[in-house]
């Protein structure tokens, strides 16, 4: 199997769900750092327009998004699981509200003045505003939540969270699933990038231990490489045969149309290609690109809009 390379940059909370994922599962891997904003060139090489982050490359296949990145990594190293036996479906779902609801309320919070001056403390003003800017068009021009609100909604949340630690080592019992590193890494964020935020630990004494035991699994083993190297492994490499999975058509689209595929909220850029394959979960676009060569694009179901291009 070619290598696993993740393109990444060091700040980025959803990236650091998958550097510690990589830790628990005590994988070799080779990173990539991209921009943490637009324009991202190397990047949308391959992916064809998606721009968030991070984003798993392995030879000439591109998965788009943690939850596919997740699903990924587990069939690469399926022990320790991800998915404990018996609480699959709780793990999704905790995985998922994590990454939905609780993941703007704890980032507002970590945005608030004391946090944001820590984020940017050795960032031009001018390059602070190209941020700002750049994050309100991933959110399509809605407002980012107002700090005092993101304060109440966070109190309740992380309520709520150590409850369910109580008496275990984890959400769910005492085997880390998805469901830990979901909800661990935009506070880790608040942690590790905006401490200045972190009080809000104060009335809730469970988590903090928790979070340290999530960020205790580590990283992995990692190598550097640039974004041009990146694109040549996929220039150097074929996608991987797809799997036999049946065609699930809930459009009234088939197989080879021409398509695009754009994620429901938050970074709306339209990836645009092929589509060689739509199963339960997920689609694949194939798409050349004059760098990377032909590549698959693979992307969740769960999140995600497909749309035939019209004539």
């Amino acid at each position: 199997m070619a290598d696993l390379i993740l393109h990444h940059y060091w700040m980025s909370p959803f990236a650091e769900k998958i550097r510690m994922i990589m830790g628990y599962k005590k994988l070799d891997w080779v990173g990539v750092q991209i921009p943490n904003r637009m324009p991202k060139p190397d990047l949308t090489a391959l992916t064809g327009g998606y721009r968030r982050t991070p984003v798993l490359q392995i030879g000439a296949d591109i998965y788009c998004d943690t939850a596919l990145i997740c699903d990924v990594l587990e069939h690469v190293a399926p022990n320790p699981s991800l998915y404990p036996q018996h609480q699959k479906g709780e793990t999704r779902i905790l995985a998922h509200w994590a990454d939905g609801p609780f993941f703007p309320v704890a980032m507002a919070h970590s945005f608030k003045p004391e946090g944001a001056a820590q984020v940017f403390a050795n960032v031009p003003p001018e390059e602070v505003k190209v941020f700002v800017q750049d994050r309100a068009t991933m959110r399509g021009g809605s407002p980012r939540m107002p700090p005092a609100d993101a304060t109440g909604m966070i109190k309740s949340h992380l309520r709520r969270l150590a409850d369910m630690l109580h008496g275990r080592q984890f959400l769910l019992g005492d085997q880390p699933s998805l469901a830990d590193f979901s909800v661990a890494h935009p506070l880790w964020f608040k942690l590790k990038v905006a401490p200045a935020t972190q009080d809000v630990f104060d009335a809730t004494p469970e988590i903090l231990p928790w979070l340290q035991r999530i960020i205790g699994f580590g990283h992995g083993q990692m190598t550097e490489i640039s974004s041009s190297q990146a694109i040549e492994v996929a220039r150097n490499h074929q996608p991987l045969a797809l799997g036999a999975e049946p065609f699930i058509d809930e459009h009234g689209i088939a197989l080879g149309s021409e398509v695009t595929i754009t994620a429901e909220s938050f970074g709306l850029e339209p990836t645009n290609g092929t589509l060689v394959a739509a199963t339960r979960t997920k689609y694949v676009l194939r798409r050349e690109d004059s760098r990377a060569g032909l590549v698959h694009v693979h992307f969740p179901r769960m999140g995600f809009i497909l749309n035939k291009v019209q004539a």
